[in-house]
């Protein structure tokens, strides 16, 4: 499960058993979390997250997305 991001208390990161999966980033923070797509920046599922703090997830998401694209890339292969 390698963190490729920190941001405040946001942890974003890849479960290493989905490479057959659309590239995607998870996001945690305390009990919540996110799955987000990073082709389309589009909720996959979310538990926790109010609606508001889903759109800025999103806006993270979006901001560091050549990042975590790039990440996911190298990490699967």
């Amino acid at each position: 499960m390698p963190t490729v991001l920190r941001i405040g208390a946001f942890r974003f990161y890849f479960y290493s058993h989905e490479p057959n999966e659309p590239p995607h980033v998870h996001v945690d923070r305390g009990e919540a979390t996110i799955k987000v797509w990073l082709d389309a920046i589009k909720v996959a599922k979310s538990r926790g997250f109010r609606a508001h703090e889903i759109n800025g997830i999103l806006d993270m998401v979006a901001e560091h997305r050549s990042a975590l694209t790039e990440a996911w890339h190298e990490h699967f292969g």
